[in-house]
């Protein structure tokens, strides 16, 4: 078992829940009450307030606020200096505490550098948030999300790559692991592996870059 490391520059609060083999770099600020999972990396200037949930797993990149109302499952990736929210009207003269609306960004997400997630809203399993996307609605699972304000520009796979228009079959094919997708009910589901699984390496194996694959 491997105990959390935690830099000299850091403050993390007590009580608060740091899971084995975590990393908390320079300047980062935990708040007590956050919990936090196993084997995580929290960047420069992370903040993580109270009541936090994050998952295992969790890359978390420099500059990155997490408010209270925030929760975020296992294998989440949070770019740098993107943004999240936990009130939809604030004004300084009224106290919202307590109204708090709750974010959640599902297992394997990708949200991308500087990319605004309103409160109140659901990223949904492998989805990926391009950067600098304003997502102002829930996103379903998969999708690939850009602009401002984001809409649905695609399909991504578990791999973090544009799945292209599906075969005679039905079926789309990620280019760099050959796991297929499909349709099924208005979702995109993966047939070689369940949603919530971890990938079988068990671990980060060494990817590609970025495969374009055909128009569509």
């Amino acid at each position: 078992m491997q105990s959390p490391f935690v830099h000299p520059s850091a403050y993390v609060d007590e009580p608060s829940s740091l899971g084995e083999g975590t990393r908390i770099w320079h300047f980062c600020h935990v708040m007590p009450g956050a919990r936090i999972g196993k084997r995580c990396v929290l960047g420069q200037g992370v903040f993580v307030a109270s009541g936090v949930v994050i998952g295992d797993d969790v890359r978390i990149q420099n500059n990155v606020s997490l408010y209270e109302g925030t929760i975020v499952e296992d294998s989440v990736f949070l770019g740098p200096s993107c943004v999240l929210t936990n009130v939809t009207n604030p004004r300084a003269e009224i106290d919202r505490r307590g109204l708090y609306e709750t974010t959640v960004i599902r297992r394997g997400a990708t949200i991308g550098a500087n990319a605004t997630i309103m409160c109140g809203t659901t990223i949904g399993r492998h989805a990926f948030v391009g950067a600098g996307a304003l997502v102002t609605r829930d996103v379903p699972d998969y999708a690939l999300m850009t602009g401002v304000p984001a809409r649905r520009t695609g399909t991504m796979s578990r791999h973090g790559q544009k799945l292209g228009r599906p075969g005679p079959d039905g079926i789309m094919v990620c280019p760099e692991s050959g796991y297929r997708y499909r349709i099924e009910e208005g979702l995109v589901r993966c047939l070689d592996l369940p949603e919530d699984a971890p990938l079988p390496s068990g671990g980060r194996d060494l990817g590609k870059p970025y495969i374009r694959s055909r128009p569509g």
